[in-house]
C-alpha cells in the first residue's frame, strides 16, 4: 500500500512539474499577447513567408491577437475565407485540423502594457470584415497583419514599409503572386505601404515569449 501510495506522490509531483516548466504552456498566454504562426509549404502561406524573411529570418505568415476569458483563450485574426473573425485558440493553431503549423507567443514590452489591453478590446469592432485580398491597405477588408496593425495604430506600435512580392534570391515576382494578382485582375502592388507577419515579429515594441506547439 505504502509503494502505491509513493508512486502515486511521484506521477503527481512530475505532472505538475511538468505543466508548470513546460515552454508550450498556454498558461503563459496573457489578454493583448499576439500569435505569430508559421507557414506551410503550399499556396499564399508559403508565398508571403518567401517574400517577406527578415534579418531575424522569422517563417511566419498568419498573426492574432489574444483575449483570455475565464477558462478560454480566444485569438481575433483575419483570415482568408472567414475575414475578420474571434476563434478558440485551439482553432487558430489547427486550422481544419492541419498540424504542421508551429506557433510563437510575443507580447508587447511592459511600457506598451496598456496598449495591448485597448487593442484587444478594440478587436471585436471589425469581426464580419471580409478579408483583404488585394493586400493594399486603402481596399475593403483586412488581412492578418493590417488588422493587427490597426488595433494599435493609435498608439504607434507598428508601421508600415514598402511592400514586396518577389524573390529575395532571384529579384522577380514570385509565380504565385503573378498568378494572385492575374485572378484578381489588378497590377501587383510592388512598393506600396503595408505589412507583413515577419516584419511586425522583428518590431523593437515586442518581446519573444515561448514557441506554442
Amino acid at each position: 500500500m505504502k509503494n502505491k501510495e509513493y508512486l502515486l506522490s511521484v506521477i503527481i509531483l512530475l505532472t505538475f512539474s511538468i505543466a508548470c516548466t513546460s515552454p508550450n504552456s498556454m498558461n503563459q498566454i496573457k489578454t493583448g499577447d499576439i500569435l505569430f504562426r508559421g507557414n506551410t509549404q503550399q499556396g499564399l502561406s508559403d508565398a508571403i513567408n518567401k517574400v517577406t524573411q527578415t534579418p531575424k529570418k522569422t517563417n511566419y505568415s498568419h498573426m492574432g491577437i489574444c483575449y483570455v476569458s475565464a477558462d478560454t483563450i480566444w485569438v481575433f485574426h483575419a483570415a482568408p475565407e472567414k475575414g475578420v473573425c474571434k476563434e478558440e485558440i485551439n482553432l487558430f493553431l489547427s486550422p481544419n485540423n492541419e498540424a504542421e503549423y508551429t506557433t510563437d507567443l510575443y507580447r508587447l514590452k511592459p511600457n506598451l502594457a496598456q496598449s495591448a489591453i485597448k487593442a484587444s478590446h478594440k478587436a471585436k469592432e471589425y469581426i464580419g470584415l471580409p478579408y483583404n485580398y488585394s493586400y493594399i491597405i486603402e481596399d475593403t477588408g483586412m488581412y492578418c497583419s493590417e488588422y493587427i496593425y490597426e488595433l494599435f495604430k493609435e498608439d504607434s506600435v507598428f508601421t508600415l514599409d514598402p511592400m514586396t512580392f518577389k524573390d529575395a534570391h532571384s529579384n522577380t515576382f514570385n509565380k504565385t503572386w503573378i498568378q494572385h494578382y492575374q485572378n484578381l485582375g489588378i497590377e501587383i502592388p510592388e512598393g506600396e505601404l503595408g505589412c507583413n507577419p515577419n516584419g511586425m515579429a522583428a518590431s523593437e515594441n515586442l518581446i519573444y515569449i515561448t514557441n506554442i506547439q
